[in-house]
């Protein structure tokens, strides 16, 4: 029987994805603390920005063991596992992949080992720009590859061949050399470490904890461990944490740009992101919403989930009565069993199912968070007219997604995008709304009460902050499509545990 490969997708049909999420990247140091069942509980946490695989790298001090899987944080791991992964520090991965297709050589964290037998495990979230040329420069230090096709791995391989240096040193040789996003929590046998690129692109918080410190993507994932929120690791920052405290070194100027998209859809409601909480961020762009498509209705409704928080606002600001219109099955994708031909020909229902009873005879006012290729909000509202709503406006909380993401978000490509081929009324017309409105884009940027000069905007405006390579050296598979691969880079054989444990110039990867 094929293995599934535990991915929740956005949309019921797996060939058809929604905008998938950025990774989620965990770490903590706390000697006498369960580190691998606290950055369980993290990537937990953290789940909804990654649901393909998971792991986690402890160390004890003598060495570093990662375990690592496809599927969901709960699939991969159970307490007799945990109940293994015995420490003082540990680092951990929920993962959508970005780049590098999605198997389980490119799960993460990474693991490499340099020949003066210090370990490495790094955990990515974000997407590099210059992989290409990253993959190059590997190739021409003669170096041997693990048989993954991410960029995250390159980068342990990079950190690993200069032993000659500590491992914050040759961090501090390495990072300026990478471009495009990047929230790295790595480690060593003693040491935690985390980075943030430059601009900032993806969040990465600091928190302490009674006995340690902890590293995650998101506010959420401090909480749920316990952990008081410090700070935002700032953009440009190293970060080491070991017996002698922490201690914070800068690698590059800031120049933050962080993503817009994270405050529309990504992270949790719960998160807080440069000092402004989500989920009243997400109510301020309903409201403007309201004020800038105003429409006589009935009900407003949200696409669950990610749709409530500005439907909520949308209902207060226009005065018209918000309730449930949609029900969602929670348990749509956490399966390993994929849909038929036949189940995915009924689209959307196995994933949301209308309440007949409040929406017939009703002027609906629909708010969804994104439109990207079109398929959900279609099928929507053709579920909405034939539960018998009279109309259906709908109201998108973000700008027309007119570009591709590089930098760690996997939108469709721009041929694909809807808002790229037509102008509002096609849209309004594809999809079959009564009427269509999507809230502007300096509306979206006062909701986060950012300045528009440090936000990443370039999937609505195609203003990239980083400089893309020309050519077709970016996207998803640029590693798979290179061709030049070390000779001896091809794995050696698994055996039958679920471990990674790192060899001198190598990696032994084991799964289940």
């Amino acid at each position: 029987m094929p293995r599934g490969d535990g991915r929740l997708s956005h949309d019921l049909d797996p060939q058809r994805p929604g905008p998938q999420d950025a990774c989620g990247v965990f770490g903590v140091w706390a000697p006498g603390e369960e580190v691998a069942n606290l950055t369980y509980f993290g990537l937990y946490a953290l789940q909804h920005r990654g649901q393909e695989a998971a792991g986690i790298a402890v160390s004890d001090g003598s060495g570093v063991v990662v375990y690592k899987d496809l599927g969901l944080v709960a699939q991969v791991f159970d307490e007799p596992t945990l109940a293994s992964l015995r420490g003082h520090l540990a680092i951990g991965h929920a993962r959508y992949s970005t780049t590098g297709a999605s198997n389980w050589e490119n799960a993460q964290p990474t693991i490499r080992s340099t020949t003066s037998g210090t370990t490495i495990a790094l955990a990515h979230n974000g997407n590099l720009v210059n992989t290409a040329e990253l993959e190059k420069e590997v190739a021409e230090r003669g170096l041997i590859a693990d048989g993954s096709t991410n960029d995250t791995s390159l980068v342990t391989m990079l950190l690993a061949s200069r032993p000659d240096l500590s491992v914050e040193a040759a961090a501090l040789e390495v990072l300026p050399q990478l471009r495009g996003a990047f929230s790295f929590v790595f480690m060593d046998e003693s040491t935690l470490y985390a980075a943030r690129d430059p601009h900032g692109v993806r969040p990465l918080v600091l928190g302490r904890l009674e006995r340690g410190w902890v590293i995650a993507s998101e506010t959420a994932a401090l909480d749920i461990v316990g952990a008081s929120v410090v700070r935002e690791v700032e953009p440009g920052e190293l970060i080491a944490i070991d017996e002698n405290g922490l201690r914070s070194t800068r690698f590059a100027a800031p120049e933050p740009k962080g993503c817009l998209f994270e405050y529309v859809y990504i992270a949790r409601p719960d998160a807080t992101i440069a000092g402004r909480n989500v989920h009243s961020a997400r109510v301020q762009i309903g409201r403007q919403l309201a004020k800038e498509h105003p429409v006589e209705a009935d009900l407003v409704i949200p696409v669950p989930e990610s749709g409530t928080p500005a439907a909520i606002g949308y209902a207060e600001a226009s005065g018209i009565t918000y309730g449930a219109g949609l029900m969602k099955n929670p348990y749509v994708g956490r399966t390993f069993i994929q849909p038929s031909q036949t189940l995915r020909q009924l689209g959307i229902r196995l994933k949301l199912n209308p309440l007949r009873e409040n929406v017939r005879g009703k002027r609906l006012v629909v708010v969804d968070d994104s439109i990207v290729r079109g398929n959900t909000q279609r099928a929507i509202v053709r579920m909405l007219r034939e539960a018998g709503a009279l109309e259906v406006h709908v109201r998108i909380s973000s700008p027309p997604v007119s570009w591709p993401c590089f930098y760690g978000i996997d939108f469709a490509t721009r041929a694909e995008l809807l808002a790229n081929g037509l102008d509002n009324d096609g849209i309004r017309r594809s999809i079959g709304a009564d009427t269509l409105g999507y809230v502007s884009l300096p509306g979206l940027i006062a909701a986060t009460e950012q300045p528009k000069t440090r936000l990443c905007r370039a999937c609505f405006d195609g203003e990239y902050p980083i400089e893309l390579p020309a050519g077709n050296l970016i996207g998803k598979h640029v590693l798979e499509g290179v061709g030049r691969r070390v000779a001896n880079s091809a794995p050696e054989a698994p055996p039958t545990n679920g471990s990674s444990v790192a060899t001198p110039g190598g990696v032994t990867a084991n799964r289940p």
